[in-house]
């Protein structure tokens, strides 16, 4: 069953959205075939933060949001994603990468330049109709471009290691996490 939107900080993004209830069983732990769970995923019960899973979708407008956190030290590391069913390339809609505390759509255009050591709100909002993604920090756009067809879709968060720039160590930190959709 859905609920209506409540304000968060002042800043009501999620506004004319209605919330998705995730059920536990939902939520999935992406890790390579021979490392066991417990070493690619954590969940602390007493603050909530949780890494890592996917919410398949295919139509509509769909909103992430979230409340992350990236340690100094982390670079050369996806931490959100909107992933794509197409059978082909490219595999992903839209990253969101951490290098040397700047959040970059990809490795190309500044997101936000500071986000080490703080905890920020990030909203990501995908039309898939109109085939654009927005994405949001502390409430206010930072970006927002066209994006290519694909017929299902989902979010990932976490920390997915890239190909250039990377650290020794790569962490993010999420709580508060949901996902919201309207129709048209």
């Amino acid at each position: 069953m859905s609920t209506p939107a409540a304000a968060a900080d002042g800043c009501n993004l999620t506004a004319g959205f209605v919330k998705v209830d995730i059920p536990e069983s939902s939520f999935a732990v992406q890790r390579p075939y021979d490392v066991l769970v417990d070493q690619r995923y954590r969940y602390d019960a007493a603050t909530g933060v949780h890494t890592f899973w996917g919410f398949d979708y295919s139509s509509g407008v769909w909103q992430f949001e979230g409340y992350g956190y990236v340690p100094l030290g982390t670079s050369g590391a996806s931490v959100m994603q909107i992933h794509n069913e197409n059978g082909g390339a490219p595999a992903t809609t839209m990253m969101l990468h951490v290098y040397n505390g700047t959040l970059r759509y990809y490795s190309g255009q500044v997101v936000d330049s500071c986000i080490n050591d703080r905890w920020f709100r990030l909203n990501v909002v995908h039309d898939i109709g109109a085939s654009t993604v927005a994405v949001y920090v502390d409430g206010e756009e930072r970006f927002s471009t066209g994006v290519i067809p694909s017929a299902s879709h989902y979010f990932k968060f976490g920390v997915y290691m890239q190909h250039h720039d990377q650290s020794k160590c790569m962490e993010s930190r999420w709580r508060n996490v949901a996902i919201y959709t309207k129709t048209y």
